[in-house]
């Protein structure tokens, strides 16, 4: 689980729920027909923008945030560098037990075709376009959010205009200036909520994560290829340490 993005969560809705409970109370800032032009109107917009399949992931992918997959980037050096070892003292069909049982999907398919003698070119092109497709579909899904910060903010701005216009179409009666007055406002409100904790940010994060991805993703490319074309294993970790930051490089070698 991501502390960081939960905390951050927890502690933007503790303080912006204690100061609205410290003065007029939370109840004042409550209102049905806000939520329904914010929330319905920017969530029917997004149904317009992305295609259902997409928006079905909707609370998949925001979890995602919450709880992101787990990638032990040292662990997974030390495997391919076993891997490496193993195909140079008994050959790389000694690995088809390995590949049979890797949990990762990438690194099984990639391991697999190697194994099974395909052209190292050939290799390289299929996994490269796992790794492009992969990263587009989940640009895709980091846009919803983003596409809903400031949808949720157009639809604020709406609600405004309509509790403008309802109370300047009443006036007359001081009765109804408040309530259009508070959709007014309201609306405002949830829309740059929504935008600002939910939208944004979890936009960002998820776009984060893909980055993250891509590199694991790349780092067990350049493994497979450099176990198909027989580099030792020295030379394949020194290579794969590449991909980490300078203070993160420890090689099991030394």
């Amino acid at each position: 689980m991501d502390l960081g993005t939960v905390i951050g969560l927890v502690l933007i809705m503790a303080l912006l729920l204690g100061a609205m409970s410290m003065g007029v109370g939370i109840g004042a800032y409550m209102d049905i027909p806000s939520v329904l032009i914010v929330v319905g109107g920017s969530m029917g917009a997004l149904m317009i923008s992305f295609k259902p399949g997409q928006m079905k992931s909707f609370i998949k992918v925001f979890m995602i945030a919450i709880k992101p997959p787990e990638a032990d980037t040292v662990e997974l050096i030390q495997k391919l560098v076993e891997f490496s070892t193993k195909a140079r003292k008994d050959g790389i069909l000694a690995l088809e037990g390995d590949a049979a049982s890797e949990p990762n999907d990438f690194l099984r398919n990639g391991l697999s075709m190697a194994i099974d003698g395909s052209d190292p070119d050939t290799i390289r092109d299929l996994l490269e376009i796992d790794i492009e497709q992969t990263s587009i579909r989940h640009k895709v899904y980091a846009s919803i959010f983003s596409q809903w910060a400031g949808l949720a903010g157009a639809m604020g701005m709406v609600g405004t205009l309509i509790g403008l216009v309802a109370m300047l179409l009443n006036m007359a009666d001081p009765s109804a200036i408040g309530p259009s007055m508070a959709v007014a406002l309201l609306t405002t409100m949830y829309g740059a909520i929504i935008g600002n904790v939910f939208g944004t940010p979890i936009s960002n994060i998820l776009n984060l994560r893909n980055d993250e991805e891509t590199v694991v993703r790349n780092l067990i490319l350049t493994g497979i290829m450099s176990i198909q074309s027989g580099d030792s294993p020295r030379v394949l970790e020194a290579k794969l340490l590449a991909y980490m930051a300078p203070n993160e490089r420890v090689s099991q070698f030394d």
